[in-house]
């Protein structure tokens, strides 16, 4: 009898040691899954400065223009007179035998330096351009066309000019892109990229002629602009709807997909040959894998499913391949990504899509060398981009060395090539160069965007070409294999979303075609001059006066200062920082495009790294403000009459005023938060009164802003509504500290009150079942029925309002599951009993002890303090997942104690009613998820407690960003099923049993 009364009396702290044991293993993998580390980021310094002011140089004098007979060299030759007319020379005439000032074109075979090569020689009175082939010929003349405009000197010294890089790659630009305002909305932030939308019909003829006559003639202006540029070749977005399987049985007799392809072809196929025509390369290019609904349901048939190491499978794709070959034999390739598909990249009414499913190394390797088998039958090239983001060595390719080891160690061939972004990550700034392009022997291209869609989407003066060379001159020092770039004139981001500035067709696209100019030198000469190639573009588009293209270059050198002060904080975005399991990147307050996140996750771990730099951080904003004001000051002093087209002044101006404001409105909010964090961290008053201040100046500024901008479709506001969902709730963080404190005191007291002796019976027996619920069986007391109301309202009242403090009384989302959960709990097991008072004390003891510890996480500085200390403290987060998985957990064992000794049932039986109680709120929670949807579920809860960006679920979506499976509310009500019919199949075993007995 002693040795069991020993045991009992040391069970309930075994069963403490085994709860907090459980609950530590918890706080081990939430501290796994959140933990912040933070390194220097080697990141590259540019240092921009502006051209010298120079007075134009007379153009040559030129009276006729001799050249071949090729479209090629008569287009470049246009280019030259038009350049000469542009400066107010006289038109030349073009014909062949002209004499005088004539500029020649001389092709020799024999002529040295590769196909691109060309020689400009003075030749008595005009200039002679010399080149072995008509790619070097018009290579010449669009370089000299290049000079003229520019206002510089014609280098016709006799120097053969070779391009550094042999591959210089475009993007469509705008071609297809709709013009019309309706069609740009602030959150549409659809990511597909297809061109060919506005020529699509639902049936035949499939395509519409006028549109597509549209199309071509936006096309034949993308090339013509960007063979002048110095850009040989163009990526064209398609693959599938080319492609009919005309060898397989993919499309049954009579599918219409065989009839759409034919269409596709017939039409698009000479547009995207005037590109073949006039000299430069075409890739189409495509997501994997590709699909239609009877190409999947092929896939199904003969291989099983999307198994993409089976070669079974890519038997199909070779032959759709050669099929894109042989139907558009010009096509110089395919280019193939990886890394992104689903719904945000269809075309609606298009039901050709992608599904990211070739995740890994072997998987990646089976397409490569299968459609290299094709590639090399063809004597075309694969472009196999690295940008591809997720689990393991595939996940990991654009921005880890040994997973590209991993993933393309040893795979070598003439055609495949290897593309890759300049940046270690997205085309953010504050980033290190990509280490993974020292990597290889592989042919290697550069990616470079234009148009920076993290940086406003072309709507902000934003200098590229220090960074670009940087980069390049970093690349092809470190790796032979560098061949050429990809600059992405227009592309990237959501094309419908941002600005309505289409390049070379609509808005102020000038101001980003610097960076394509700027590139395209670059990829010729890496050493080019960037401030002489910014200026180069100041006089080709604005201006010839010496002081205005001054003014706009001295504007154009700030651009970068202000751009990565106005639009990052620095402290956090110069850190390489690893946080909540992500890695997310350096702007992330700004989260993708243009939505000013409120998350407590972002603003907490952005001041956490930047916690001893708070006062830089903060300042930033305004050098920022400042420096949008200096090259606003700079460009409105200039001479209107000084400039070509009054409009692009106005342009420019707008565009700076609009930069003033919305860094005016960033800035004030950058103040607020980091002060507001910095006061959950310190409790400082002073912290607590710049941020409401800081407030104060943000929410008129972001009015004044949105009233501005709000329906600008050429420069748009930003959006606030996260930032403004936030705000809300740190507003109420110092108020709901104080309903804290009052209801922690609150519930201190009456526990207090039921250990004194003679106190009455309701708030001693809650006392006893939150200190020693073991004992509530061995009571003396006899509850009145005011007794047996407050054992389960006062707990009741304390969880709900305890919940609502922690949600700022503002997330029912979060209180509907979490209080339903408690009430499906406490009502199952009250079924299951004759007199429910021992066991709703006992619920009611621990439930008064949680909201004790939850009080206590919030009596500082309230939800926002509460949280700061979650996402940032490893030491409090830890005790605190412990502590509240073991309280938790206790809430069973509880349960089953009192099941046990307050209503003498046997292991059985409180064991299957604990399950069962436990199998329903569970099951009922799965059922609810799955009701709602997942993504709509969580995207709710996050609305309204703002913990994680706004934006997830409306570009990227929470359940595909955090990898959180699809089918978990499934499993979650299955597991509460299972728990229940294990739980009721105990109970009623015993009564069955108990039945029989008698």
């Amino acid at each position: 009898m002693a040795d069991d009364h020993r045991r009992r009396r040391w069970r309930p702290v075994v069963v403490l040691i085994v709860l907090l044991g459980l609950g530590g293993l918890v706080a081990w993998q939430v501290n796994d899954a959140l933990g912040l580390s933070v390194r220097p980021a080697d990141v590259p310094a540019e240092h921009l400065t502006a051209a010298p002011a120079r007075d134009d140089v007379a153009p040559p004098r030129i009276t006729a223009i001799d050249v071949p007979p090729h479209p090629r060299l008569r287009l470049a030759a246009r280019a030259v007179a038009g350049a000469l007319a542009a400066r107010g020379a006289p038109q030349p005439a073009s014909y062949a035998g002209a004499t005088g000032a004539v500029l020649r074109v001389r092709l020799d075979p024999r002529f040295a330096g590769g196909p691109e090569a060309y020689r400009i020689s003075r030749a008595g009175p005009g200039l002679s351009v010399d080149a072995g082939a008509l790619a070097g010929a018009a290579a010449g003349l669009y370089a000299i066309a290049d000079r003229i405009s520019a206002g510089a000197v014609v280098p016709a010294d006799g120097r053969v000019v070779t391009p550094r890089l042999g591959l210089r790659l475009t993007d469509l630009g705008a071609v297809g892109l709709p013009d019309d305002p309706a069609a740009y909305a602030r959150d549409n932030y659809t990511l597909n990229s297809d061109v060919v939308g506005d020529a699509l019909l639902p049936r035949a003829p499939y395509v519409d002629g006028t549109a597509v006559r549209r199309i071509a003639t936006q096309f034949r202006r993308l090339v013509e602009h960007s063979l002048a540029q110095g850009y040989n070749g163009v990526v064209i977005p398609g693959f599938l709807e080319y492609v009919a399987f005309r060898d397989l049985d993919v499309y049954p007799d009579g599918d219409p997909h065989r009839a759409r392809a034919a269409a596709m072809v017939a039409a698009f196929g000479p547009v995207w040959r005037y590109a073949h025509d006039l000299g430069m390369k075409v890739y189409f290019q495509t997501d994997m894998l590709a699909l239609s609904p009877p190409l999947r349901a092929y896939l199904e048939r003969t291989v099983g499913g999307l198994r993409t190491e089976d070669d079974r499978l890519w038997r199909v794709y070779r032959a759709g391949l050669a099929e894109l070959f042989d139907v558009l034999p010009y096509a110089d390739g395919l280019m193939i990504r990886i890394g992104e598909g689903g719904a945000a990249y269809r075309l609606p009414g298009w039901d050709y899509s992608a599904e990211i499913a070739v995740t890994t190394p072997a998987a990646v390797r089976a397409m490569l060398r299968s459609f290299l088998r094709v590639a090399g039958d063809a004597g075309k090239d694969v472009i196999f981009r690295t940008w591809s983001v997720g689990i393991g060595a595939v996940g990991d390719l654009h921005t880890n060395p040994a997973a590209y080891r991993e993933v393309l160690g040893g795979l070598t061939d003439e055609h495949l090539i290897v593309s890759t972004k300049y940046s270690l990550g997205d085309f953010y700034s504050h980033l290190p160069l990509n280490d993974t392009l020292f990597e290889g022997n592989q042919r290697r291209i550069v990616e470079f965007q234009s148009r920076r869609e993290f940086e406003g989407l072309g709507a902000l003066p934003n200098d590229m070409g220090v960074l670009h060379q940087l980069a390049l001159r970093r690349f092809l020092a470190a790796n032979p294999h560098v061949e050429g770039v990809w600059t992405w004139a227009q592309g990237g981001g959501p094309l419908l979303a941002g600005p309505r500035t289409l390049d070379l067709r609509t808005g102020f696209w000038q101001l980003y075609d610097l960076n394509t100019y700027v590139t395209a030198k670059l990829a010729w000469n890496p050493d080019v001059d960037t401030a002489a190639a910014t200026a180069d573009w100041a006089r080709r588009t604005f201006s010839s006066d010496p002081a205005t293209v001054s003014a706009i270059c001295q504007a154009m050198a700030l651009s970068r200062e202000a751009v990565t002060t106005g639009l990052y904080i620095g402290p956090y975005a110069d850190s390489s920082v690893k946080a909540l399991g992500l890695e997310p990147p350096p702007m992330m307050w700004i989260f993708e495009w243009d939505i000013v996140t409120g998350d407590s996750a972002t603003l907490d771990t952005i001041y956490a790294v930047s916690r001893d730099h708070v006062d830089e951080a903060v300042a930033e904003g305004a050098t920022a403000v400042r420096d949008a004001r200096r090259m606003r000051a700079l460009v409105a002093a200039t001479d209107p009459a000084t400039w070509r087209d009054p409009e692009l002044r106005r342009r420019f101006t707008a565009t700076l005023d609009y930069q003033v404001d919305l860094f005016e409105t960033v800035g004030a909010y950058r103040t607020t938060f980091l002060r507001h964090v910095q006061w959950l961290d310190t409790g400082s008053a002073a912290a607590r009164d710049a941020w409401l201040a800081a407030a104060d100046r943000y929410e008129s500024a972001r009015a004044g802003h949105v009233r501005r901008y709000g329906a600008d479709r050429d420069l748009p506001a930003f959006n606030f509504t996260a930032a403004d969902i936030g705000l809300t709730l740190a507003q109420r963080d110092e108020t709901m500290a104080w309903l804290a404190r009052g209801l922690l005191v609150a519930v201190v007291l009456l526990l207090l009150w039921g250990a004194l002796p003679g106190a009455p019976v309701a708030p001693r027996t809650l006392w006893t079942a939150a200190t020693r619920p073991w004992r509530l069986a061995r009571l003396d007391a006899s509850p009145s029925r005011v007794d047996r109301v407050l054992v389960w309202a006062v707990p009741a009242a304390a969880v709900v309002l305890s919940r609502a403090i922690l949600t700022s009384f503002a997330a029912p989302a979060h209180l509907v599951p979490t209080l339903g959960a408690w009430l499906l709990f406490a009502l199952t097991l009250r079924l299951l009993v004759r007199d429910p008072y021992l066991l709703f004390a006992a619920i009611g003891g621990l439930a008064l002890l949680r909201t004790v510890l939850l009080a206590l996480g919030l009596v500082a500085r309230g939800p926002g303090g509460y949280w700061f200390a979650i996402w940032t403290s490893p030491p409090t987060r830890t005790v605190y997942v412990t502590v509240a998985f073991a309280a938790f957990l206790a809430l069973f064992a509880v349960a089953y104690s009192v099941l046990r000794r307050g209503y003498a049932m046997s292991r059985r039986q409180a064991a299957g009613r604990v399950l069962l109680a436990a199998g329903i709120p569970l099951a009922a929670l799965g059922a609810l998820m799955a009701l709602l949807g997942l993504e709509q579920a969580l995207t709710s809860w996050n609305d309204q407690l703002a913990l994680l960006p706004w934006g997830l679920h409306r570009i990227l979506g929470i359940t595909v960003y955090l990898e959180i499976p699809a089918d978990l509310p499934v499993l979650v009500a299955a597991a509460g099923g299972v728990l229940a019919v294990a739980g009721a199949a105990l109970t009623l075993f015993r009564r069955t049993a108990a039945v029989r007995s008698d």
